[in-house]
């Protein structure tokens, strides 16, 4: 649409549901206004009008160039398509308004992004991967069974069954009436406990109806306890945390979904528009200010350490000489043989007494021609020979 604020608005232009263009509920659910349904009540209540003439009907199309207004303001362009990964956790409603006053997703997602639409639903106690866009068109396509996007689960499940059984699943099964299309499902591993046993099951289909899985899984014999998405279509919850968003970039998008969107709706570039993440030179400013903060900090808690109540502080010490030990004296402190204390009272270092060369030691023999005699005893002993049996446990002699 080209907003020009100096045309003149014709007769009955903006009211017929003939010709080309776009429905006025698409247009304005794509330019973020509100949603189809919402649309419709706008229109309703006389808010939205085409070139000045206040709409009575949503069946109208809008050409290039026509002026469209909500309560008196023009309507600025359509972004081009958006797609998001979602991590839903456990306890939100996928819808944009709940009656029963629950939480929903769209209330639980951050600021700054567009309004959002989701690509099919999950249910209250599920959790895993949902897809958001901007794109109604888009939305409906991808949640279509002939579009052949798989989706994979896995659930949790109290009961007994075997392989077998869940091969069966195959080929479809119909529950309260209603057709269900082809179910693969495959047992992970089982706990058996007194009362029962809990399975881990992975569950892939490509229809997606209301509570497919736990309907399924409950014609089995199977009671799901849990139930996660992992897979919708080539998207991955991976290593996305709960509540999470991360947006696909627009490449993906032209190069996955290229024909099911209209040539002037396709994204430009190749990076993503939306990211939680803060820019590199905005987290450098932050780091740049706090050092000067960290470093008086630092500097504080090394000049004046802390103390916690109750800890014991350090006693001061005393200037001057220690005094003396108190108690018996140590072997240690007794002057050793050959020793001459010549230090004072001023505490004067000790010298060792320095034995004239070729004198015999004290108290032993003078050495003769051929040096010292050697003792008879082995190395180590000394005395009278040891009195007892011989070492070794061996018997003595026969008496």
């Amino acid at each position: 649409m080209v907003h020009d604020p100096l045309r003149t608005p014709g007769g009955d232009e903006g009211q017929s549901p003939e010709g080309g263009g776009e429905r006025i509920a698409k247009a304005l659910a794509r330019a973020g206004v509100a949603s189809r349904r919402e649309v419709e009540r706008l229109i309703a209540e006389g808010r939205v009008a085409i070139n000045g003439r206040t709409l009575t009907t949503p069946a109208v199309r809008i050409d290039a160039g026509d002026i469209l207004t909500v309560d008196g303001e023009v309507v600025g362009d359509p972004e081009p398509v958006r797609l998001f990964r979602y991590h839903k956790p456990s306890g939100l409603v996928t819808s944009h308004r709940d009656p029963q006053g629950r939480p929903t997703v769209f209330q639980a997602l951050p600021q700054g992004l567009p309004r959002l639409i989701s690509v099919g639903r999950l249910d209250l106690t599920t959790e895993g991967l949902l897809l958001l866009t901007n794109d109604g068109g888009l939305a409906r396509a991808l949640e279509l069974p002939s579009t052949g996007l798989v989706r994979r689960y896995r659930a949790r499940a109290f009961g007994r069954i075997t392989q077998d059984r869940l091969d069966a699943l195959k080929v479809g099964v119909t529950v309260d009436g209603v057709r269900y299309g082809p179910v693969e499902a495959v047992i992970d591993k089982a706990r058996d406990a007194a009362s029962g046993a809990n399975l881990w099951i992975s569950v892939t289909l490509s229809e997606g109806k209301n509570r497919e899985v736990r309907k399924v899984l409950e014609s089995v014999g199977l009671k799901v306890n849990r139930l996660i998405r992992l897979a919708y279509g080539p998207f991955a919850l991976s290593t996305l945390p709960p509540g999470e968003i991360e947006e696909v970039g627009p490449r993906v998008i032209r190069e996955l979904f290229g024909e099911l969107i209209p040539p002037e709706d396709l994204p430009r570039g190749d990076r993503p528009q939306w990211s939680r993440r803060a820019p590199v030179s905005e987290k450098r400013r932050e780091a740049a200010a706090a050092e000067p903060v960290a470093a008086a900090g630092a500097s504080e808690a090394r000049a004046r350490p802390a103390y916690k109540p109750g800890w014991a502080r350090p006693k001061a010490k005393a200037a001057g000489p220690r005094p003396p030990r108190k108690g018996p004296a140590r072997k240690s402190d007794a002057p050793r043989a050959g020793m001459t204390d010549l230090g004072g009272p001023g505490g004067a270092p000790k010298a060792r007494a320095v034995r004239p060369s070729g004198s015999p030691p004290a108290g032993g023999r003078p050495p003769g021609p051929r040096g010292p005699k050697r003792s008879a005893s082995p190395p180590g002993r000394s005395g009278a020979p040891r009195k007892g049996p011989p070492k070794g446990g061996g018997r003595g002699p026969r008496g």
